[in-house]
């Protein structure tokens, strides 16, 4: 799924003369933006009135000024409920206190919003404001009009390219330390981003809470690391052709499956609601997401390396804690295994068979409960 600046890594696959395929990171960033989604609290009026103020340049200097002057303050907040929500699992899980620095985090996650918001706020070729204001008057849908302006200005995937390699080097740094330690990083981001857009407009939530999402499924997701494992095979190999069928249906895939998991558990809740709810619905398919790039990367790999040092850790850390049950996990598995197979050949299936059973071993009952 996250991908890179252009003087970074940027993985393209080649074979003979096919010198200008695309990468994972572009086919992520292009699925990226077909899957842009507006907020709903957002009203017709408010779409009429504010969408073409609310995208000029002054008015996404405006949004951003707005972030900008409480993001010392709410990234001290995210931090203590971080650790209000984990302090406990330091020691539970025999983590060594001196590899969780929270200045060296919240550090390292003002910068990547300064980044982000850099992005949110350069000058590009706009379609003219009337246009804008004309799609909003005609009853266009708000993601659909978002969608046109983000085509013509600087668009969350064109983000992905900029701090992609940046929150990759963030993953890194943190998980050579301690794998867990990923777990207090992706905390202390998802709780930034949530206060922050509590104090937008709805427009400006649905807008600027586009980008904030780039940020955020880098965080959860290796996507680096499996770009990095793709540039090991040849282009038209078994492995990657069914990676490159899978990438662009990953969203998919996991919102049919987070609607399976609703119909069977109507009354299930997480510490955050019900699985109905749009916040826990939206985390819900980042984790479905996030499960299918660890098993790509691992099939690229060819070893479970990444799920036994970083995902099953993770989720043993956080989920307990977050109420979420394990019997939905394997649900998800399960569920996962069946809507992959229609997607590719059996021959590609097969690439990925040995490690989602792997997966489903670590998260057996046997083992966990």
């Amino acid at each position: 799924m996250q991908t890179n600046s252009h003087t970074d890594i940027e993985i393209v696959s080649q074979i003979g003369t096919k010198s200008n395929v695309e990468s994972l990171a572009q086919q992520w960033a292009k699925k990226y933006v077909q899957n842009l989604q507006a907020d709903s609290s957002v009203t017709e009026s408010d779409k009429t009135l504010n969408l073409a103020q609310i995208v000029s340049p002054a008015g996404r200097e405006k949004t951003t000024q707005k972030i900008i002057e409480s993001l010392r303050s709410v990234s001290a907040k995210a931090w203590n409920q971080t650790e209000a929500l984990l302090s406990e699992q330091v020691k539970l899980h025999s983590i060594d206190p001196s590899v969780i620095n929270p200045w060296e985090i919240a550090a390292d996650s003002f910068n990547i919003y300064q980044k982000a918001l850099e992005v949110y706020t350069q000058k590009a070729t706009l379609r003219p404001l009337a246009l804008v204001v004309q799609l909003a008057q005609e009853g266009n849908l708000l993601y659909e009009q978002a969608l046109e302006v983000y085509t013509e200005q600087v668009a969350p995937n064109q983000l992905a390219t900029v701090v992609g390699a940046d929150i990759g080097a963030i993953r890194k740094k943190y998980t050579s330390k301690d794998p867990r330690v990923i777990g207090f990083v992706t905390m202390q981001f998802h709780y930034t981003s949530q206060m922050l857009l509590q104090q937008l407009d709805p427009i400006e939530r649905s807008l600027i809470g586009a980008y904030f999402k780039v940020i955020d499924d880098h965080l959860y997701m290796p996507l680096q690391r499996a770009y990095e494992a793709a540039a090991e095979h040849d282009y038209n190999s078994t492995v990657m052709s069914a990676v490159r069928k899978l990438l662009p249906v990953s969203t998919q895939i996991a919102k049919n499956i987070c609607q399976k998991i609703i119909e069977l558990y109507p009354t299930y809740r997480s510490i955050s609601g019900v699985l109905s709810d749009p916040v826990v619905k939206i985390s819900s398919i980042r984790d479905v997401e996030m499960f299918q790039v660890y098993l790509w990367v691992c099939a690229l790999e060819g070893n479970i390396a990444a799920v036994q040092q970083e995902l099953f850790p993770l989720c043993v850390m956080l989920y307990p804690r977050l109420n979420v049950q394990w019997e939905i996990i394997r649900q998800m598995l399960l569920l996962l295994k069946q809507e992959v197979e229609t997607y590719i050949t059996p021959e590609q299936n097969q690439t990925l068979i040995p490690y989602s059973q792997a997966l489903w071993n670590m998260f057996s009952t046997e083992v966990i409960g």
